[in-house]
């Protein structure tokens, strides 16, 4: 039968969390969740969704939704708890859909289009904020259509698969 083998600890690939994303990504989620975390406590709670919802313009955000928000989480929601429901949810995603999604925050009736100088105002104030000649280059790219709309199904098309064909 031989000596017993000493229980070695399985590392399994995606057992840690940070090991499922690549630096720059968890730079990106890191802030997310840094412009979530309103109060700067290190945990994402109720009062901290709301004041984010109120930031992106949405003010009737119903309590419920918060709470089932909040509920998602096996408990306070610390970084490494944020990092770990997004890699569970964004796990097997397409990331075309995923793209599209956030897009689709700022589209609500889900025309496929948003306005030219909506994007370039939250693309130069939010977040990572883009310089003036980034958005020149995105709508150089990507030039909005008469009506200064920007068709981002398009963009996300090309984004995940290359130059469109023709």
């Amino acid at each position: 039968m031989g000596a017993p083998k000493k229980a070695k600890k399985k590392i399994d690939g995606g057992s840690n969390v940070f090991s499922m994303f690549e630096q720059t990504q968890i730079q990106e989620f890191k802030e997310a969740f840094t412009i979530m975390d309103q109060n700067r406590d290190g945990f994402i709670d109720k009062a901290d969704l709301r004041d984010t919802f109120a930031a992106l313009g949405r003010l009737n955000v119903k309590n419920e939704e918060l709470e089932d928000m909040v509920k998602e989480a096996p408990g306070p929601i610390n970084f490494t708890v944020f990092l770990t429901m997004f890699g569970e949810k964004l796990k097997g995603t397409d990331p075309e859909e995923t793209i599209l999604n956030a897009f689709k925050i700022f589209d609500p009736e889900g025309k496929g289009r948003i306005k030219a100088d909506y994007i370039k105002e939250m693309l130069m104030t939010q977040a990572d904020r883009f310089s003036q000649e980034e958005i020149n280059q995105m709508f150089a790219a990507f030039p909005p259509d008469v009506s200064g709309n920007l068709d981002y199904k398009n963009l996300c098309y090309v984004i995940t698969h290359g130059e469109e064909k023709d």
